[in-house]
């Protein structure tokens, strides 16, 4: 379910991100490997257990030592199509952070989709295989696990990123175009951004920040001055295809909520209502509605304004889109609406939603 304005544009495919001047655009921070870059790893003398107990703000210096070994360098191959004339491996790079002491790490959907292996380094450079565990590409969230030691795992904190305000201070690692445990810092420039997934529906809430994030910062945390993760570094919106300052992350809420579902059966199911929505005063009017999908098999027709779904007050097109996605697939919920000027109600089967949009 998209509402088609204000939104971040699709993102762009990983091949045409490196090297590339383009015009303005959203793109994935997923970097392709042209070569290779020797960053010597830096000794930090101090664990993700030293953190500050207080909630008071930490210095970047301190947020780095409290979170850097937990944050990894993914590598990516993936042979494609094999042929006489082409049969070189594709690789590319991103970032993750480490969720679990069973080896369990987050990133980003568009980084590891496509893969045929996937390789992990950490923080001392000692490098390990994993697997993929499970995505969500409505969410570009994914979990894949590492082979690797427990003394390896180093698991991040979440923060609420509900309460999260602009101005905060926010802190960024990862690894922009190969050079991992690489820092910055800025601000949260804004609040319930929303960005274009990798199957082109909307993640809501996403947060805006200036902190510097490049192609290879994909997967990679955005910290609060706690140290803890607030979002998931994703997109940038750039006129250059690299850093103009203006960066999109996953927001911690989301991608903590996904991460549990998939780490538990390896995959998320989002409930679908099959519809596209507009602005109105007093609710959400459908702007087109998917042939066969639940709100037409209900009935429902275009320039329906909705204004009650199973319960809850609709009053703008977030409002119905947190609605539904509260909601699991099977769901049978009561849709109340307005059609020439009269309130109508329906009941309406949500189903599972689509690869893609209609």
């Amino acid at each position: 379910m998209q509402t088609g304005s204000g939104k971040i544009a699709a993102i762009a495919a990983a091949a045409a991100l490196v090297g590339a001047s383009v015009g303005a655009g959203a793109y994935a921070l997923f970097k392709s490997e042209a070569g290779t870059t020797v960053v010597r790893p830096v000794q930090v003398t101090q664990s993700l257990q030293a953190a500050d107990k207080s909630g008071s703000a930490l210095s970047i210096s301190s947020i780095y030592k409290l979170a850097y070994r937990g944050v990894v360098k993914i590598t990516v191959t993936s042979n494609g199509t094999s042929s006489p004339f082409n049969d070189q491996a594709q690789r590319a790079q991103g970032s993750g952070f480490v969720y679990s002491t069973n080896g369990d790490i987050i990133t980003n959907q568009h980084v590891v989709d496509g893969a045929d292996s996937i390789k992990v380094t950490f923080w001392n450079g000692k490098t390990y295989n994993a697997s993929l565990v499970g995505a969500d590409p409505s969410t570009d969230t994914a979990v894949i696990k590492a082979d690797s030691p427990i003394s390896m795992l180093y698991p991040l904190q979440f923060a609420d990123s509900g309460s999260v305000e602009v101005g905060d201070g926010v802190v960024a690692i990862g690894s922009p175009f190969g050079l991992e445990e690489t820092v910055t810092a800025g601000i949260v420039s804004a609040l319930h951004r929303q960005m274009t997934s990798p199957n082109n529906f909307t993640i809501d809430d996403s947060i805006q920040t200036d902190a510097a994030i490049n192609h290879g910062n994909s997967g990679g945390p955005l910290l609060n001055m706690q140290g803890k993760v607030i979002g998931i570094n994703s997109q940038i919106e750039s006129d250059s295809g690299g850093n103009d300052g203006v960066g999109f992350a996953v927001p911690s809420n989301t991608a903590r909520s996904i991460a549990n579902k998939l780490v538990s059966s390896g995959k998320v199911e989002h409930a679908y209502f099959g519809v596209s929505l507009q602005e109105a005063a007093n609710g959400a009017r459908l702007g087109s509605l998917c042939a066969g999908k639940p709100a037409a098999r209900a009935g429902l027709k275009v320039g329906d304004v909705i204004t009650s779904f199973a319960g809850r007050k609709v009053s703008s097109v977030d409002a119905l889109r947190f609605a539904v996605d509260a909601k699991r697939p099977g769901d049978v919920v009561t849709v109340t609406y307005l059609r020439n000027g009269k309130t109508r109600s329906a009941a309406v089967t949500l189903v599972a939603r689509p690869a893609a949009p209609c």
